[in-house]
């Protein structure tokens, strides 16, 4: 806008575009606190699902990996089969410790989350510029300097006698 068009616009329109354009960046506001709180949310979800997937493969996996783990150390190694399946036991428990820690490394990176951080910044900004707003200077009515409007500005008062 430039400063030609401000002057021909009324203090009533004037107002109304600075009210529109207020509520324009206050929604704006809530849409990045609404997207940074989804990715925060979808960071929680992706830990949960390293969490699942780690009970998902003690509880499926276990048996058909177990036995066919077991029966390979055993041909390879000669070893007793039930020493065999204890380290085909051992190897599992460890893959699905792997997943659990890494399950909470990405919970405790969506814990720390830390909210929206650039909404609350960008309304601290406005507040900052918003409070360093100042009223152009208007005018002083005459009858508040105890003057009247026919005098002139540098006329002296008159003193006036209390008898």
């Amino acid at each position: 806008m430039s400063a030609a068009d401000g002057a021909d616009r009324s203090l009533g329109q004037l107002v109304a575009s600075a009210t529109a354009e207020m509520s324009a960046l206050m929604h704006d506001e809530i849409a990045l606190a609404k997207a940074q709180l989804r990715q925060d949310v979808k960071r929680a979800g992706m830990g949960s699902g390293a969490f699942i997937a780690a009970l998902a493969v003690l509880v499926f996996s276990l048996p058909m990996l177990s036995f066919a783990l077991a029966y390979g150390i055993n041909a390879w190694s000669g070893w007793h089969l039930s020493v065999c399946f204890v380290l085909s036991f051992a190897a599992n428990v460890l893959v699905a410790v792997l997943l659990a820690l890494i399950g909470l490394v990405m919970f405790k990176k969506a814990k720390k989350g830390k909210g929206p951080q650039k909404t609350v910044a960008s309304a601290k900004e406005t507040a900052a510029v918003l409070q360093n707003v100042k009223p152009h200077p208007r005018p002083v009515p005459a009858s508040t300097t105890g003057l009247s409007m026919d005098k002139p500005a540098d006329a002296k008062p008159v003193a006036r006698s209390t008898s």
